[in-house]
């Protein structure tokens, strides 16, 4: 398992990291509690939350329950809480759950951050996020009728200097060690980076966005950003919600998968992701590879990755990711994979 820097933290993450979205949902609290000790045992030290979840649905009812359940395992294993570096998210403007979908703002920082210290039962979170940006986000498909306007660029910078010397103010009381963003944007990323030079506030560390196989808007700028900044990709849904895995050609849904819960699959499920699909699943069958570890080793490989976060549902899938969580790619296998994503450059 290599090893990468969390920014310029200092701290240093496995660049594969356990998702724990559907703990609480689709993972009932004994098997999450199992998947955190399997994962740790794999030399696996960086863990992923969010308030919210957890999903496969969201509901009001189990809003915290992740947090909740990675707690209680920190509470049974109080001399291992040392071994991994633990990340969780704010949840910001528009989720009616969480403090009336109040956008993140200095006054909510604390009480998110205190809510989430308490339902994890430790002391400090090592790496905190803002879940999305205010002004809204491109990710999850916004990008085919996405219009940056609409924002008065003054506020949208005052909001985020409140915030950072808020989040300052979390790291002089030991609460928070570091400083993340998720969803966002280069020019996003840029100013919060520019605003923490000016004042000394917490720099940025990462950014957790979606990227794949399938998906790829990091490519471009947010890659010469995240390369020249020290500010690492945390990928989410490195397998496409499981596309990826070839589970869902041919028109099947596996009982309990995520599409026979969520049909849509969050806009992934489009006709030309079957396809494209196909395309990368013949490069694995030719070169003798799983797909799921071709797609996961091809995330590790890139130059701007720090972490891949992938879920598991199940014990089963668990073990089978972590069986090749140290392949390395061959050159041959990697122009290949950029002859498909040629032919198949944006698939939903």
């Amino acid at each position: 398992m290599e090893m990468k820097p969390l920014g310029r933290s200092g701290i240093m993450v496995s660049d594969l990291c356990l998702g724990t979205m559907t703990f609480g949902t689709q993972t009932s609290e004994v098997d999450a509690h199992r998947q955190v000790d399997m994962a740790l045992e794999a030399g696996i030290n960086f863990v992923d939350a969010a308030e919210m979840y957890p999903v496969n649905p969201i509901s009001k009812e189990t809003v915290g329950r992740t947090e909740e359940i990675l707690g209680n395992w920190n509470a049974a294993n109080p001399a291992r809480r040392g071994e991994y570096i633990l990340a969780t998210k704010h949840s910001g403007a528009g989720f009616m759950h969480a403090r009336d979908g109040a956008h993140i703002s200095g006054q909510t920082i604390p009480e998110a951050i205190e809510g989430s210290l308490k339902r994890l039962q430790t002391d400090c979170i090592d790496l905190y996020q803002f879940h999305w940006p205010n002004r809204g986000s491109y990710m999850f498909r916004k990008n085919w009728n996405y219009e940056p306007s609409g924002h008065n660029t003054d506020e949208v910078l005052g909001n985020m200097q409140e915030c950072l010397e808020a989040l300052q103010s979390q790291v002089d009381k030991g609460n928070i060690r570091a400083f993340g963003l998720s969803n966002e944007s280069a020019w996003g990323t840029a100013q919060w980076l520019r605003l923490a030079e000016q004042t000394g506030a917490p720099r940025v560390v990462s950014v957790q966005n979606e990227y794949s196989l399938l998906c790829r808007h990091f490519d471009t700028d947010m890659a010469e950003l995240s390369v020249h900044e020290d500010v690492g990709l945390m990928a989410f849904s490195p397998l496409a919600a499981g596309f990826l895995t070839g589970k869902y050609q041919g028109g099947a849904v596996p009982e309990g998968s995520r599409m026979s819960i969520v049909p849509e699959m969050g806009g992934r499920h489009r006709f030309r992701v079957f396809d494209a699909v196909a395309a990368y699943l013949e490069i694995a069958n030719r070169h003798g590879l799983d797909p799921v570890h071709m797609a996961l080793a091809w995330c590790q490989a890139r130059p701007f990755m720090m972490s891949a976060i992938f879920g598991a549902t199940t014990m089963d899938q668990l073990a089978h990711i972590l069986g090749g969580k140290d392949l390395r790619l061959s050159d041959e296998v990697l122009a290949e994979i950029s002859e498909a994503h040629r032919a198949h450059p944006m698939p939903f």
